[in-house]
């Protein structure tokens, strides 16, 4: 429905939606804006939100008001916005407001997900000039500052990603006494900012404000261009805003002419009644809710990448013939060439690529006898590429017109010897739609891993009123340029890989197959990695590597073999090097692996030790299916003794590895204790209830 369909409108200053699992409730009085004043999973439940507005929006000349100045509340547009009228189904909930003295009107629209809400909000020019806009919030919650609370957000960096912090709310924001400053309000804020094209290159787009006496609440943003998230105090209560692109973080701005409009990224909201683990596993539902799962896809295969800690970058036909029969004895079902593919052997591949041509000089007989190889080992055949990457020399450099690339300041954008293609332009879809139609063809190849190594910064100036602006246009872009190659090529997967997980969130994960959640060569700092991932990613994306080598132990192999397990195992390293106790090590995780890689599906995470610290001697992952569940435990120092009281009453027996010896586990008062011994060691339990 677009904003200016009617909308029923209520005299009565307060109306409801309720839903199974989800109950809200909004006020509209003529005085404020319309706000969210209850948020619950029932009628009878608590409610975890404080009276708060749904929305707000920042113009041109619009300054704030009564504003907390760090932050993005209570500008002038949205302290006008006043009800215009609402109508909702069991799927969707869509309010309208206007402020007329700043020609702002937004269309708020709730969608059910699950447990969770998908949030949008259309900002519409209803004045007869046009204005500029500088942010529109994607959700705005608040909860009592009464300290019940903890934040949970997380950090992130190249191969360290996915480390998780908890503080509680009071330490993040503390009490200055307003009452004795003469009432002022408080500038007290806690806040994330994406940086550049990497939305998860320094933080992730989630959060939580966990309890365990009220209801706990968890979003995440869902865009792949700039993003901000806020906690901040607003005196007898806690706002968190959730917001995409915006002028002060990320140079974005939009001019809107009478009648256009502009439309919010997706936020998630999701309420449970529970601490931590009930807030990610509400958060686990909800993104099952809004992913795209193709029949393809259903199977969950099981995939082998020749990159990483193996070929990595450098394939060619005497290399991977033998990779090929190991991994398909291993019983993987794809099999990937990753980079270097197209590139001559000893080239700098990176500042070459674009026309994505192989090699002949690397593949004899050609890429093709490679590939027919792949097939009748069995397999599915698959290649690496970076669509949205040129390098400097490559011929597609100078064939694609100028405002095909980021561009600013008057030149091409250049990162590391690469340009960035403008997916918003049609030569530079046309160039890519090519390029994987042909390979399909030429191959028949029935995975890509899709790669993005290069932070290209706040944007782009081609065709955008700002640099932030002309990002989003292309992630939108880009999006919808993969769903088109999906629509034309059904049999194909995805893969989402950003340099390892610097681009992992909605926009991308809602429809890509998987996702690669780290370029960690070093199997013993995966742990923490593998163990925090389902945080961010569902379990059955999480591509946790799991790449034994012959210079491993055999507890070392089944070490680096269980971050695969507890995710959607991605396989590589030289098989077909490894002893054969190595190998039935490989073997008997890939059965583990395939025999619940279903289940594990429809599973939510729980952390029995807490969400994994960087440096943690001992780190725990169960993925919980209700009656039953895998639970692994890494060890990484001393030998300990690992009280479990989150699973007291459970049965827990030795899943992996059979062939290694058991691990002692005790009862005393009904709670496992787990006699865990020095390492690098790991093991997976089966728990039962």
């Amino acid at each position: 429905m677009t904003s200016q369909a009617p909308l029923h409108r209520d005299e009565d200053p307060a109306f409801g939606w309720v839903l199974p699992g989800l109950h809200l409730k909004f006020d509209h009085r003529d005085d404020r804006p319309v706000r969210l004043v209850r948020l619950a999973t029932a009628p009878e439940t608590p409610s975890a939100a404080a009276p708060s507005a749904i929305v707000d929006v920042i113009t041109a000349g619009g300054a704030h008001s009564a504003s907390n100045d760090q932050g993005l509340l209570y500008s002038s547009a949205g302290q006008r916005l006043r009800y215009e009228g609402h109508e909702s189904d069991e799927t969707e909930l869509r309010i309208r407001q206007r402020a007329p003295e700043f020609g702002v009107e937004v269309l708020s629209v709730f969608r059910v997900a699950g447990p969770g809400l998908q949030i949008r909000h259309t900002v519409r020019n209803v004045a007869d000039r046009s204005f500029v806009l500088l942010s529109v919030s994607s959700a705005l919650v608040a909860v009592p500052a009464d300290g019940a609370h903890d934040l949970l957000w997380g950090e992130s960096e190249w191969r360290a990603e996915g480390r998780w912090r908890q503080r509680p709310l009071s330490e993040l924001l503390p009490d200055i006494d307003p009452a004795m400053h003469g009432g002022q309000y408080s500038r007290g804020l806690f806040s994330l900012t994406s940086h550049g094209s990497w939305s998860t290159g320094s933080f992730l787009p989630t959060g939580v404000l966990a309890a365990e006496s009220v209801p706990s609440i968890a979003w995440q943003v869902e865009t792949s261009a700039g993003w901000q998230w806020e906690v901040a105090q607003t005196g007898s209560t806690v706002t968190v805003g959730v917001h995409g692109a915006t002028d002060r973080h990320h140079q974005f701005a939009v001019r809107l002419a009478p009648g256009e409009e502009f439309t919010s990224v997706p936020a998630g909201l999701c309420v449970a009644d529970g601490g931590r683990d009930a807030a990610f596993a509400a958060l686990t539902g909800y993104r099952r809710a809004i992913r795209e799962v193709r029949p393809v896809d259903a199977r969950l295969p099981l995939v082998y990448n020749d990159y990483m800690n193996t070929l990595m970058g450098e394939p060619s036909t005497e290399k991977l013939l033998p990779l090929i029969e190991s991994a398909a004895e291993a019983g993987a079902e794809y099999f990937c060439i990753d980079a270097g593919w197209y590139a001559v052997p000893g080239s700098a591949w990176w500042v070459g690529a674009g026309e994505w041509l192989e090699a002949p000089e690397r593949f004899t007989g050609g890429l093709s006898s490679v590939i027919d190889a792949i097939r009748a080992s069995g397999m599915r055949p698959g290649l690496w590429l970076e669509p949205e990457a040129v390098g400097v020399e490559s011929a597609i450099a100078d064939r694609l017109p100028e405002e095909a690339f980021f561009r600013r300041f008057g030149e091409r954008v250049i990162v590391a010897g690469n340009f960035q293609l403008d997916l918003r332009h049609p030569a530079a879809r046309a160039h890519l739609d090519e390029t994987v139609d042909r390979l399909v063809e030429e191959f028949g190849l029935e995975f890509f891993k899709l790669d993005y190594n290069r932070n290209i910064g706040a944007g782009t100036e081609v065709d955008a009123d700002a640099p932030g602006a002309g990002l989003l246009g292309h992630t939108r872009a880009f999006r919808d340029w993969l769903l088109g190659a999906q629509a034309r090529h059904p049999g194909v997967l995805f893969e989402s890989c950003g340099s390892g997980a610097l681009r992992m969130d909605y926009n991308m994960l809602s429809m890509a197959h998987l996702q690669s959640t780290s370029d960690q060569e070093d199997f013993r700092k995966y742990a923490p990695i593998a163990a925090a991932a389902p945080a961010s990613v569902l379990p059955e994306q999480a591509g946790n590597w799991a790449y034994p080598a012959a210079s491993m132990t055999l507890e070392e192999t089944a070490f680096a073999m269980t971050a695969g397990v507890m995710g959607r195992l991605y396989l590589s390293g030289f098989l077909n090097e490894l002893s054969a106790e190595q190998s039935a090590l490989v073997r008997e995780a890939i059965a583990l692996h395939k025999d619940w890689r279903h289940r594990i599906a429809e599973s939510h995470p729980v952390w029995p030790l807490g969400l994994p610290g960087w440096g943690d001697e001992v780190i725990a992952l169960q993925l919980d299916t209700g009656s039953e569940s895998l639970l692994a435990l890494w060890s990484r120092g001393e030998a300990a003794e690992v009280a479990l009281p989150g699973l007291r009453g459970r049965d827990l027996k030795q899943a992996y590895p059979v062939t290694l010896p058991e691990w002692t586990i005790r009862r005393p008062g009904d709670v496992p204790v787990v006699e865990v011994p020095s390492g690098p060691a790991a093991r997976i339990f089966m728990v039962q209830r």
